[in-house]
């Protein structure tokens, strides 16, 4: 990893809601490439630092560099092109209930400037595929189990190829063993150029396949030693 510059790169960062401290002299670094598990209780701080990182929470003070982008005073107008560079994975899939899968993955890539419907139907044929859900195009999120959303919610993620995955909570609402499916699609992914932050509970998953580990606890987000 040396030599390489970090993708995202908090220095004694501050970050509050509505005038309440969340996490405080936060140092977290990213290289290209990397897995790491954010680990911690429920209301420590995991999923509204993820959100800095996309630009939906505020940075109090310190410095915060994400993909070049200047976390601290980002302009609104540029988080749409930072978004398009991450790729986002919720614990409660927030796919579009009233359309197939193959039209929620159409959706975003129209959202986000896809217009050549040959290039547009052959990239969600690669996601589909990566994710190992190549017959489910046609299928509605409801006519799907758990762990199928969740790999669709992935697709979607992948669909711009981006340079980091933020994964919350992803395998949080599924049984053990599609979990650890899930881990290791996301492992795959990461092998494959992106790098992921996966926040999660379940810390049976960090011996299983092992990455850098942080924590948040006690307002702070600290090194958890690499497993």
């Amino acid at each position: 990893m040396e030599g390489k510059k970090a993708i995202i790169s908090y220095k004694d960062v501050e970050i509050d809601i509505q005038a309440q401290i969340i996490l405080s002299e936060v140092n977290f670094e990213l290289q290209p490439g990397e897995f790491v598990y954010l680990t911690g209780k429920v209301g420590s701080g995991k999923s509204t630092f993820l959100k800095t990182i996309y630009g939906e929470a505020d940075i109090r003070s310190g410095s915060a560099e994400v993909l070049g982008y200047n976390m601290k005073d980002i302009r609104q107008k540029d988080i749409p092109t930072l978004r398009r560079r991450l790729g986002i994975v919720f614990q409660d899939f927030q796919l579009l209930t009233d359309r197939t899968v193959y039209d929620n993955l159409r959706f975003v890539l129209r959202a986000t400037g896809w217009k050549n419907r040959n290039e547009t139907d052959n990239r969600i044929r690669e996601v589909l595929a990566q994710v190992g859900m190549e017959n489910k195009g046609y299928k509605m999120p409801n006519e799907l189990s758990g762990g199928e959303q969740q790999r669709i919610v992935i697709a979607r993620a992948i669909l711009n190829k981006p340079d980091i995955i933020l994964a919350d909570e992803p395998t949080g609402n599924l049984d053990v063993e599609t979990g650890r499916k899930i881990v290791e699609l996301l492992r795959d992914i990461c092998a494959q150029g992106s790098a992921i932050i996966m926040t999660t509970h379940n810390l049976n998953l960090l011996t299983e396949y092992p990455g850098k580990v942080y924590r948040c606890e006690g307002h702070r987000l600290s090194p958890a030693g690499n497993g």
